[in-house]
């Protein structure tokens, strides 16, 4: 099973234990995830099976979306709901003040996650330093955010937000410092997240459904095409006397093309008799392949 499975992960699981409830469900050893979502964290998770997961380098990640809420009034280590208090305070904002700071955040913005992430540092993510008690200089890191709408207020002295954001976004690192820009310690008390790139929440599908389309032998009924988030690099066709060369993984001269005309050093997606064949870089006058993804009988014959 070559291909994507949008899968809407629960809060309480980790994306690997998702990625090991499809390895089972699809009986494929290579499945992976791209983009890994917090434990505590729920919504989209793109699962990559079979020779899909050669992809992963040329998703579109780089925009994602997010439904959070934003707790004033305690500040954590971890930056949410999980971790130990280690500030609290009383000075509550109110909610335009919330939506005059949150806009102040739109843009290019300096972040410095906690010590529970999943960044490395020396080889090591984060959180398995901190765990064994250890202090480490967390780097900053330069994030941009799109947008940020404030929705609402919810008990507790919490917001409701809407982010739009690039990747390497911690939104829990954004709560913390939204808290300490409105002069009141926060964190995040819960996330969705809703889009990653091409994936968006409204077409997953939860674990239970594909359980239960496993059960009845239909769970490919949902799995994405390898080539179905790649539509926005080029596309190019290779002439069926090229067959062989391309069943062969060999260079493809660019005088085999039948569309299609790609720059020096341009990926571009193959197409041999309209099946996808995975993905090539021009190199002078040749295609020289990144990832072969070679079609099912039944789509290569279509």
């Amino acid at each position: 099973m070559n291909g994507f499975f949008n899968i809407a992960k629960p809060a309480g699981m980790s994306s690997a234990a998702v990625v090991a409830v499809m390895r089972r469900l699809t009986g494929e050893k290579h499945v992976g995830h791209a983009g890994t979502l917090d434990p505590e964290a729920a919504g989209v998770l793109p699962v990559m099976t079979g020779k899909a997961a050669r992809l992963f380098d040329y998703l579109v990640d780089k925009e994602k979306e997010y439904d959070a809420v934003c707790a004033f009034g305690t500040a954590t280590d971890t930056q949410d709901a999980t971790g130990q208090v280690i500030e609290t305070g009383d000075r509550y904002p109110t909610l335009d003040a919330v939506k005059q700071h949150a806009a102040g955040m739109i843009g290019e913005l300096r972040q410095r996650p906690s010590m529970y992430s999943a960044i490395k540092v020396g080889g090591k993510p984060l959180y398995a330093r901190a765990r064994r008690g250890e202090t480490v200089e967390v780097p900053e890191r330069t994030v941009r955010i799109h947008d940020i709408q404030v929705l609402g207020e919810e008990p507790d002295h919490a917001v409701r937000m809407h982010i739009r954001c690039g990747r390497g976004t911690y939104i829990r690192t954004l709560c913390h410092d939204l808290g300490e820009r409105c002069g009141c310690p926060a964190h995040m008390r819960s996330l969705v997240r809703t889009r990653s790139g091409f994936f968006t929440l409204k077409d997953a599908i939860s674990l239970d459904e594909a359980r239960t389309l496993a059960q009845q032998g239909t769970l490919r009924s949902r799995m994405l095409l390898p080539d179905a988030p790649l539509e926005h690099i080029p596309r190019v066709a290779v002439s069926a006397r090229f067959g062989r060369q391309v069943e062969a993984g060999a260079k493809l001269p660019l005088d085999g093309l039948e569309s299609g005309s790609p720059a020096e050093g341009e990926i571009v997606r193959i197409y041999l008799n309209g099946a996808f064949w995975g993905m090539a870089v021009r190199q002078g006058d040749l295609l020289v392949w990144k990832a072969q993804i070679a079609p099912e009988r039944d789509e290569a014959a279509d």
